[in-house]
């Protein structure tokens, strides 16, 4: 091996290594970087004619296992979507109070019902006394003012999670077109064969961010592309060209396209208590769903609604179509309850927004007074302008059959129905089913209960939903912890490992620089003896 050849080795091992160092650098500047995967240089040597030539630099690697990786973004989207539904039910939690041994069971719709039927008994034992007469119609007032918080919380909480859908889609929207626009400059190095690794990198970091807000799958294409799509495999177009768009159609990264959840308004809807998303027409829908470009034009869309099921999205959709309108259904049936059933004993002491005292149960949909009724409850201003009236002369016959029947607890306080003297017929039986503003709903729980057992039956059922959303999350953030920490044992940076590598980069360096050294002077030695 003659001095030009050692000259060009030692010459592309100080390459190498400068490549080496840039590659570590990186590594340690992103140590901290959420969804950074650290990289791995590729050096290899160079033969020709059977002879070593020095180094060879290659393509930047990434560290990553696709199982792990995949199994994390799925958990990610799990962990986000039970994080939205326990923190949004926590404001149902802090007002309805608890039915467990250990609450002592306070504060409660039942309570408030409990606290109506005391006055009333109360009552019997002093039926011309004032002051018990007003103690009725205060009991019965805070009953419901309790009513009214709770269809309160569950309108307001349904109306967040519209609001969170329409800013997640957004956010959605900009992470999806981001990887589209990384993706197009990925696929044109590979196609000249420069290295992505950088690039590959950002993008996933945004890959990572997506996970959390909607349940995703990523397939890379042979040439570098990223597809993505829906846990069930619904396509999400990152970039025009994916459905045979022109990619000029969109500036990208865009947080409108390729997603829409506000059915061409640039606003969330402002819900009400009959509203709902109507999945068999949601083009004409009050409240919009989720809708994709689709690539049959630049304009046409495809409803996605049902295929997203978790992240941030998800859940947000989960609450505002089913989890809030089942609790407001079930208000609505409890409070009919309510109020038909005093009116069958005798005392119509709450009535409708409207002023009724028999609700029926047989009519559904969002033109239902049942839909809601929780909203507008109050008590009848004959009674509450008057309270003698609840007592009339020292009576209590009328207080009698209401504690012995519309408290009752046998079948026939509980089921079938009553004819009042006007002929209106009065049911008796709590609405279960057929519910809701779509007439879809049910309260999950039985009809044939007493009023209290009613009331118990529904924070019960609306506390074990919001216990399950606490303890499932407890245990996916355990699991995703796990998987978090696999990952970063594989693609994660260890600085202590980076700066070994440059002690040895170092060294290495060293070596070559002395070899160059040595060579220049036996060069010029050489010159110099010719001379």
């Amino acid at each position: 091996m003659d001095l030009g050849s050692a000259l060009s080795i030692a010459s592309s091992g100080l390459n190498g290594i400068e490549y080496q160092y840039s590659v570590v650098s990186q590594n340690v500047a992103n140590s901290s970087t959420t969804g950074y995967v650290s990289e791995s240089a590729s050096v290899t040597s160079a033969v020709a004619n059977n002879q070593g030539t020095g180094v060879r630099i290659g393509q930047t690697v990434l560290n990553v296992s696709p199982y792990l990786q995949s199994s994390l973004y799925t958990q990610n989207a799990k962990v986000s979507a039970l994080t939205a539904s326990s923190n949004s039910l926590s404001a149902v939690s802090s007002v309805q109070g608890s039915t467990s041994a250990d609450s002592g069971s306070t504060n409660t719709l039942s309570d408030a019902l409990g606290n109506v039927q005391t006055a009333l008994t109360s009552l019997t034992s002093t039926p011309l006394e004032s002051s018990a007469q007003t103690a009725v119609i205060t009991a019965a007032t805070s009953l419901t003012d309790t009513i009214h918080t709770l269809a309160s919380t569950y309108t307001a909480q349904r109306q967040t999670a519209e609001d969170t859908i329409v800013s997640t889609v957004s956010t959605i929207n900009q992470n999806l077109t981001q990887i589209g626009q990384l993706s197009k400059q990925i696929m044109a190095l590979k196609a000249v064969g420069s290295d992505t690794a950088d690039l590959e990198n950002s993008r996933l970091e945004v890959m990572n961010d997506l996970s959390s807000e909607i349940g995703v799958k990523f397939t890379e294409t042979s040439k570098g592309d990223m597809v993505v799509t829906t846990e069930d495999g619904t396509k999400l177009p990152t970039r025009p060209d994916q459905i045979g768009l022109n990619d000029n159609t969109q500036t990208l990264p865009s947080n409108t396209w390729p997603l829409s959840a506000t059915n061409g308004s640039t606003a969330s809807t402002t819900i009400t208590d009959n509203m709902y998303y109507d999945s068999s027409d949601p083009t004409n829908s009050a409240i919009a769903g989720i809708t994709v470009a689709d690539g049959t034009t630049s304009t046409s869309t495809t409803d996605i609604t049902s295929h997203l099921t978790s992240g941030t999205l998800g859940a947000n959709i989960t609450l505002r179509d089913t989890t809030y309108p089942t609790m407001q259904a079930q208000l609505n049936a409890f409070s009919t309850t309510l109020i038909n059933r005093f009116t069958a004993a005798g005392m119509s002491l709450f009535t409708s927004s409207s002023g009724s005292s028999v609700i029926s149960t047989t009519a559904t949909g969002s033109s239902s007074e049942q839909t809601n009724l929780a909203s507008g409850i109050t008590v009848n201003s004959t009674y509450s302008d008057t309270p003698s009236d609840l007592s009339p002369s020292g009576s209590t016959t009328t207080i009698t059959s209401v504690l012995s029947t519309t408290f009752g607890t046998s079948s026939s306080d509980v089921s079938g129905s009553t004819t009042l003297s006007d002929g209106t017929v009065v049911s008796l039986d709590a609405p279960t089913s057929n519910l809701g503003p779509s007439g879809s709903l049910s309260t999950g729980y039985s009809a044939t209960q007493g009023l209290v057992a009613l009331a118990t039956s529904l924070t019960s059922n609306q506390g074990a939903t919001i216990s399950t959303a606490s303890t499932n999350l407890t245990y996916a953030t355990a699991v995703q912890t796990t998987l978090s920490a696999k990952v970063t044992s594989v693609s994660g940076v260890d600085v202590n490992t980076e700066m070994s590598k440059i002690v040895a980069l170092q060294n290495a360096y060293t070596a070559n620089a002395k070899i160059i050294s040595s060579v220049q002077t036996m060069f010029s030695a050489l010159l110099d003896a010719i001379n």
